[in-house]
């Protein structure tokens, strides 16, 4: 990003933002197991036609995904594949994340089982 005008990093900041929406994840992860129409990505993410078209709508302006018109339906797929090597890093810092702060539980709950069990009341 060095050296990137305002106006470019508006658009990635704006990038950013689309990619930040549980849905548009969930659409997307549907898509890298293939094409789909929108009617077949409502039903397995479990909501409504309109609501997931709105959602392919903001992922098309942002280059993600591509429409192709077949017939009476339009299916979508990824446009870029490398949102998928995007969001397997991002994944993959959050499990290492996770991962750290679960083994700092163990070793906070591993002393504080060392720690006296009866303690002096205060006064």
């Amino acid at each position: 990003m060095d050296g990137l005008p305002p106006e470019a990093l508006d658009e990635v900041a704006s990038y950013f933002q689309a990619l930040s929406e549980p849905t548009r994840l969930q659409i997307l992860n549907l898509l890298r197991q293939g094409e789909h129409n929108v009617g077949e990505l409502a039903q397995a993410c479990g909501y409504t036609s309109a609501n997931v078209s709105r959602h392919l709508s903001l992922l098309m302006q942002h280059g993600l995904v591509e429409r192709e018109a077949r017939g009476t339906s339009v299916y979508y797929r990824i446009a870029d594949d490398s949102v998928y090597a995007l969001c397997d890093l991002v994944c993959g810092n959050i499990a290492r994340q996770l991962e750290r702060r679960a083994e700092g539980r163990k070793a906070f709950l591993r002393s504080a089982g060392k720690a006296p069990a009866n303690r002096p009341k205060r006064a």
